[in-house]
């Protein structure tokens, strides 16, 4: 094993869990040592940042997908020194807006009222291509990822995102090499907010990802796996 291939944390989106960067992980063994840090136990996005640098290597390359991306942005927050490379995944700099977060609330207390299955069934046609909603395998590996995370993790989960902070003010600030991709049909965050947080970067590199929706390291896995692959070995 060479020591020179970079440690690299990968964080899920909510609610779910390493199967969403199973290929990432199958494929990038190569060029870095990649780990998945669940994040589903704590209800902070600051819980969530100490929990990937307790668990973390003390120099590592992060990759963050939707809340995974809020995380990420936190962690270099708290620790740029440790931060070697950075990718944002169909994720947004912004705080949670006032209408995202009674739409939360109401799909919380549906969950608590044993409706949690009604609940995450509710939101794939937001989550992924119109396309691939036929797509059986691949929506019972997403149901069985959510499952898997949870009511309580569900609701820890959301809690965490309705009072994440505005990210975009430390942007320009971000000195590491920088990763942006986004699902080109993503609904849930649209590519003109990858924009934004690409042009803020110094230096980042902004990729739309073709026939994809806002899951595009599942939806779209070797196309993700060939721009990480780039990033880890670019000089």
């Amino acid at each position: 094993m060479s020591e020179r291939r970079p440690a690299l944390i990968l964080l899920p989106g909510m609610p779910l869990d390493a199967a969403l960067w199973d290929h990432q992980l199958r494929h990038l063994g190569e060029v870095a040592t990649p780990q998945v840090v669940e994040l589903a136990e704590c209800s902070s996005i600051a819980a969530m940042a100490d929990k990937v640098l307790r668990e973390a290597p003390d120099r590592f390359a992060v990759a963050g997908l939707s809340m995974g991306g809020y995380v990420a942005l936190e962690v270099l927050r708290r620790a740029p020194e440790r931060v070697e490379r950075l990718a944002l995944l169909d994720t947004n700099a912004r705080p949670d807006t006032a209408e995202a977060t009674a739409t939360r609330r109401e799909a919380v207390a549906l969950a608590w009222q044993g409706r949690y299955g009604q609940v995450i069934r509710a939101a794939l046609p937001r989550l992924i291509h119109p396309d691939r909603l036929a797509d059986e395998a691949f929506v019972r590996s997403v149901l069985a990822q959510m499952e898997r995370v949870g009511v309580d993790g569900y609701a820890r989960e959301q809690e965490a995102i309705i009072n994440r902070v505005d990210s975009r003010p430390g942007l320009a600030a971000i000195r590491c090499p920088t990763l942006v991709i986004c699902g080109r049909q993503d609904v849930l965050t649209p590519l003109a907010l990858h924009e934004e947080m690409a042009d803020a970067i110094p230096g980042a590199r902004l990729v739309p990802i073709e026939e994809c929706g806002h899951l595009s390291a599942m939806e779209q896995p070797q196309a993700v796996t060939a721009l990480m692959r780039d990033w880890l070995t670019r000089d």
